[in-house]
Formats: C-alpha cells, structure tokens, sequence
C-alpha cells in the first residue's frame, strides 16, 4: 500500500503554434507583425503534482504575455475540471518574443480604441488566437491531472555563465543604452561606448527531474534566466514563430529522454537579461544553441541526482501585495494631451504602422487610466512548495537582482522564481536603476514602466516572507 503522503506527478503537452498571420507580440511601440513562416511550434505545457488530497498544477505557455482575464479563465476551468483549488494553479509565459500573446497588455483596457482586424493588435494580442489558445492551455492541464502516477523526483543545479548578459549598458556619459549585436565591421573595436553593465546575470541551470519508480522519466521543470529573443533579433527570422531557447531546450530534453518525459522551462527574473553578448563583435544569436547547451549541462545534472518519493511536503501560499505607480510630470501630461486630442485615433505612416510617438502617448495616458481605477497595483505573488523546491510566481519583469535578492539565504534547498506569471505588470526594476533612466525605467512612465521606486524590493520582501512560512 502506497504511503499517505506518497509523490504522484503527472505532465501534458498540446501545440498552440498560431496560424500564419497571426500578430506576433513583442516588438513593441504599436507595431503591426503578422507571423510569415514558422521556424519552431509552440505549446502549452502542465505538470501537476499531488500528495494525499492535496494538489498544485503549474501551467507554462510558449507566448509572450498572459494577462489576467485569462489567467483567470484557465485557473476557473481547470479548477472545474479537475478540483485543483485555482490559488494552486500557476499560470507563466516564457515570454518568447516571437509569438503572440493571450490577452490585450499594450494599452489599458479603460484606453478609447476602435477594435477591429486594423487596430486589435495595438493592445498587444488578438482575441481569436486567445480564444484557441487558452482552452489548450486547460487541455494541457486536465491531461497532466488524469495521468497522474507515483513518483519521485531529483534536483540539481549548475552553472552557464555565457549564455545570457545584463542588457542595461552604462554609457561614458551615465545614461542607459541596451547594447546590440556590435557587428565587426561597423564596429571593428566592439561597443567602446559602454562602460560597464549595470548589473548581474543569473547563471544557474536548475534542473528538477520527475521519475516514474520505474526510474523513467515523467518531467522535468527546467529553471534558467533570460529574455526568449534570440530568433526576434535577427531580420531573417523577425516575423518567424518561435518558442526561442525555452523551446529549443525542451527539443533537446526530449531527444534525450524519450519523447514520454514532458520538459517544461520556467523562465526566471529576465527584466534586464538578454542573450545578446555586449563586448563580442562576432557573437550572433542562436536560440537552438542556447538548448543544446542547457540540455548538455541539464544531462549531466540529471545523472547526479538522488531522488526522494516519500516523507514529501506539498504546500502553496499566495498574496496580493499593493504597489504604487510612478508619478508623471506637468509637462508629459501636457504633451500627452496635445498628441492624443489632436489625433483621437492612430495616425498611420506611408508603410501602413502607427507613428510611435502618438503610441508613447496612448501608452502614457494608460498609466492614467490604470491609476484612476485603483490608486495603487495588486500585484499577487504565489509559492509552491514541492519537497525541497519552491516555484515562486512573480507577475511581470523584475530585474535579476531581485531573483538574486530571494535565493541568497532562502529557506527553501531549490528556488526557481518563475516570471511573468498571473498577469501583466511591466518592468520591476531595482531603486537605483530609476535615475538611469533607460527602456524598463523611462522618464515618459509607459505601460510597461508604470510602477514607482522601491515595487521590486517590496515585491522580493513579500516574496520572501511566503517562502519562509512554507519552510518554516
């Protein structure tokens, strides 16, 4: 007879690649991107995990952002469909750049726009791909659930420490710049321009493996820690579908454990972490190199393990936190109205996209809107305990420092922070990043750089607290 609390984990996998066509979100600034080619699938991934009568489902989207109403949407059917209570559902895009979204995130949804098939995408996604994509994504889950079998599992971590790289370049003359690929010929010497970098990278491979007590495997939950652009940073593969290095990983892993074992890749805290090497003039992006590499070090991880599949502890907390915005000057307001009252819809150039500026604008006066409804931001934050593992969920982009900030001294043996979960916040970045300025802190207070100094430290304090009252 098993024991009370004996591990049973079950994973599923079900394609959401978008038809051609389809707006690829990412790009940022209004722009329109219809997926011309498809260069790898996408999916939706699930894993659950049960001890006794207790469960916890982690459900990972190979898409760039998913927002609220349809975090909700999951959690509520997959709650009906399998009893999993919805606080112990988590929901996270990997954050590709080169898929599209589940959910509008790039305008507030208080912002007067016209939706039609001309304007939809300038809130950032496109309802009839959400509408194909989000029961997948509940498919995914109640198939995890119903193969539900005992098993155990190993944990083990490594280090790649030149695969990602700060993004936020310091300047000789102290502003921001987020370094490019240099290119050897424009510029023969690298970016001279820049400094140093502002801050840290994470590079730690986190690796937890699910076996069968047949000693075959049923998961993975794989952690590492950067931007999915690879594949959007190339002009040839700009409007190509892709789940980028988190898709590339699981591929590998799946050529070496069988295509049964189900890989799902919990992107870390990448606010400020890109792939994209800042001093090497030859380097190019390869997100199929990226998960050969992680699948090489995960393998060797892999057959270092010891596993556990008794006396294990299954717990999850949550907690909405309040944060507050960023306040926006007199004179951007100002500028905000002029744009806006002079051109209520989107004024449009030669090649058919709408004038950034007017975008900047619209997105400016989202933070407004998002303000006027609610004073501060609620932001929530989950953990799950699963033994010696703690997944926390981070809504939005923290910086990496903040990730770094939860595993320096943490209660919990393993620590994956899992971003983007729940629903759309935009950056997180430190303190002292909001003087330099720069895309995630600009001085306009965009949509995605909306909420005030001082989120992210409030974000990691509270963080920290539910995974000390989980291991306590």
């Amino acid at each position: 007879m098993p024991e009370k609390n004996q591990l049973k984990a079950g994973a599923a996998t079900v394609d959401i690649t978008p038809p051609l066509g389809t707006h690829l979100a990412g790009s940022g600034a209004g722009e329109h991107r219809p997926a011309e080619t498809v260069m790898d699938p996408l999916t939706a991934r699930a894993i659950v995990f049960e001890t006794g009568r207790r469960r916890v489902c982690i459900v990972i989207l190979d898409l760039t952002i998913v927002t609220q109403d349809y975090t909700d949407r999951i959690r509520a059917a997959i709650a009906e469909l399998t009893g999993i209570a919805p606080e112990a559902i988590m929901v996270q895009a990997t954050q590709t750049h080169s898929a599209p979204s589940l959910g509008y995130f790039m305008l507030d949804q208080d912002f007067p726009l016209e939706t039609g098939e001309q304007t939809e995408y300038l809130r950032g996604a496109e309802r009839a791909y959400g509408d194909r994509a989000a029961p997948a994504a509940v498919e995914a889950a109640v198939e995890a659930a119903d193969r539900l079998r005992p098993a155990r599992i190993g944990l083990g971590r490594g280090v790649l420490g030149d695969l990602a790289f700060n993004r936020r370049g310091i300047r000789r003359d102290g502003t921001i710049i987020m370094p490019a690929r240099p290119g050897r010929e424009e510029r023969p010497f690298g970016n001279t321009d820049i400094c140093y970098l502002e801050g840290p990278m994470d590079p730690e491979v986190g690796v937890c493996c699910v076996q069968d007590l047949d000693e075959r495997p049923l998961a993975f939950l794989l952690h590492y820690t950067c931007h999915p652009v690879n594949a959007f940073s190339h002009r040839d593969t700009y409007r190509a579908v892709s789940a980028d290095w988190p898709g590339a990983w699981t591929r590998e892993m799946e050529q070496c454990f069988g295509s049964e074992a189900v890989p799902l890749v919990v992107n870390g805290c990448c606010g400020n972490i890109n792939p994209r090497h800042p001093f090497d003039s030859d380097y190019r992006p390869d997100h199929r190199r990226m998960g050969r590499e992680l699948a090489g070090m995960t393998e060797r991880i892999v057959h270092s393990m010891a596993f556990v599949d008794h006396a294990f502890a299954l717990a999850f907390n949550v907690e909405t936190v309040r944060l507050p915005f960023r306040d926006i000057s007199a004179g951007r307001l100002r500028e905000v109205e002029a744009i806006l009252s002079g051109s209520p819809e989107p004024p449009r150039g030669a090649n058919g996209q709408v004038d950034p500026q007017w975008f900047r604008a619209a997105s400016t006066r989202s933070v407004e809107l998002c303000r006027e409804r609610d004073d501060e931001f609620s932001y929530e934050i989950q953990a799950f305990r699963i033994g010696d593992l703690c997944v926390i969920g981070l809504p939005g982009e923290p910086f990496v420092e903040g990730q770094l900030a939860l595993k320096t001294n943490s209660p919990a043996p393993f620590l994956f922070p899992a971003h983007l979960t729940t629903h759309y916040v935009g950056y997180l970045p430190t303190r002292a990043a909001y003087p330099r300025g720069g895309h995630e802190a600009n001085e306009d207070v965009t949509y995605w750089a909306k909420l005030a100094p001082g989120c992210l430290e409030t974000v990691v304090e509270r963080a920290r607290a539910l995974v000390q009252e989980l291991y306590a």
